[in-house]
């Protein structure tokens, strides 16, 4: 009986094909996550590392290292990256190589409050931890309860999207009266500021003074500034 033997080449070649397909198959199904690719999207100041991340994901038992992808639950991880008080928002994905990616966005601060515990208010006007990897330069709110953070937010707000203000401000006090004293860095006089309302008006009418000031060179010559006086500014000379 003669033997034919590309018909046995042909079966040997499907037999391989599918061996290496069964190989690859099993090979990618108990792939498991080697390494974890952070991306932090405003990193100019980072209040928590790569290394701290890690750390909550293996306390909260994500082993990267030994979880097949088919079985990490990617939602889970975000949550567990968004409840640490530095994270404001996290973007957790997976590679088709099997790495585990996390675009994560810090909550930034905007002042610190001081009293017993000192802590950051945030940019949306929450209370915030203070960082043991970087201590931020944001202005000093001094006066106010946690209760209070809804009431000086704007305030504080509206001076860190002011390059000018932010250049100058460095200290808010709030008095018991309810009314806020502004300090600025290099200049004597002090600034009444009063209620938190009319906030563009009143520092309108500041820069305008500060520029008329400057100008006659007299800056040094006040002690205090008042601007709680609708579009006028009450100064007091030294």
């Amino acid at each position: 009986m003669k033997i034919n033997w590309n018909y046995i080449k042909t079966f040997l070649l499907i037999g391989v094909v599918f061996f290496l397909f069964a190989f690859a198959e099993k090979r990618n199904h108990n792939r498991v996550l080697s390494e974890v690719n952070l991306h932090f999207t405003n990193s100019e100041n980072l209040y928590l590392t790569e290394e701290a991340v890690n750390k909550l994901l293996i306390q909260n038992e994500v082993k990267v290292s030994s979880i097949g992808k088919e079985t990490l639950d990617l939602n889970r991880v975000e949550t567990l990256l968004e409840a640490h008080d530095m994270i404001e928002n996290a973007e957790v994905f997976m590679t088709v190589d099997g790495k585990m990616g996390a675009a994560i966005t810090q909550r930034k601060p905007l002042a610190r409050v001081m009293g017993r515990a000192p802590y950051y208010m945030d940019r949306n006007g929450l209370k915030m931890p203070l960082s043991q990897y970087y201590s931020a330069r944001v202005p000093i709110v001094t006066g106010v309860s946690e209760d209070l953070l809804p009431e000086v937010h704007p305030l504080v707000s509206y001076i860190r999207n002011d390059e000018f203000l932010t250049k100058h401000v460095t200290e808010l006090n709030r008095l018991s009266n309810g009314k806020y004293v502004i300090r600025l860095r290099q200049l004597d006089f002090v600034v009444l500021f009063g209620a938190v309302s009319e906030i563009e008006t009143k520092f309108m009418n500041f820069k305008a003074f500060y520029q008329k000031a400057m100008k006659d060179k007299k800056l040094n010559a006040y002690k205090k500034v008042d601007l709680q006086f609708g579009d006028q500014v009450v100064c007091t000379k030294k």
